[in-house]
């Protein structure tokens, strides 16, 4: 999987104070490291460095989200944080 195709994807954090959290990747710095919103603590105007092996990576999608990002649009917390949120009860299968 290229890194650019993890862009709207839900992640599971297994590492770090945001262990067991879920966030939607919002960003790509290198092969190492993305950048992650939750849209609440971790807003999409600071949104989390951090790095991939310390991640799950579900086989969740925000195709919405996915292609706001890559169009360059406005990207809101609400919207990240609501998919997040509708998203919970499939969530708790990881």
């Amino acid at each position: 999987m290229e890194n650019i195709d993890l862009l709207g994807r839900v992640v599971y954090s297994k590492a770090g104070r945001d262990k067991n959290k879920y966030y939607l990747v919002v960003g790509i710095l290198n092969e190492n490291y993305i950048y992650i919103s939750d849209g609440r603590l971790r807003g999409i105007d600071k949104p989390k460095k951090k790095k991939l092996k310390h991640l799950i990576i579900t086989g969740r999608t925000s195709e919405q989200i996915r292609n706001l990002i890559l169009n360059g649009e406005n990207l809101s917390n609400s919207k990240i944080y609501n998919f997040l949120e509708s998203d919970e009860n499939a969530n708790k299968e990881v």
